[in-house]
């Protein structure tokens, strides 16, 4: 006999569909806050919400790992490659923490999930 346990948005979403919504929505949060506060605060805040959303989604499909912070980043990388000024300013550092800091977060919410499913 099954049990009707009403699960999560999370768990019946693919994560390449998660990542795709994580980057669209932390684009527009991006540009609000920037437009609000600052940038420095608004990288950092952007870095922070797709450090969650990489940990939250790998947590819940742990195959996931190896393309959720690469489809997350995706704005980041391109504007590495295309904005001159990106290596020079220290903009770079700000985002190449939080490409590494989500590639921590994607890895650990995998581990947690892995040991979840056991």
């Amino acid at each position: 006999m099954e049990t009707k346990e009403k699960k999560s948005f999370l768990s019946g979403t693919p994560s390449w569909v998660l990542s795709i919504i994580t980057v669209v929505l932390s684009f527009i949060f991006l540009f609000l806050l920037a437009y609000t506060v600052g940038e420095v605060i608004a990288y950092i805040s952007y870095d922070i919400v797709i450090v969650i959303a990489c940990f939250f989604i790998c947590r819940e499909n742990p195959n996931s790992v190896w393309y959720v912070p690469i489809i997350c980043n995706t704005i980041g990388v391109i504007s590495a490659i295309v904005e001159p000024n990106f290596w020079i300013t220290s903009l770079w550092i700000v985002m190449c923490g939080g490409w590494i800091l989500s590639l921590i977060g994607a890895i650990s919410g995998a581990l947690i999930g892995r040991r979840a499913n056991l």
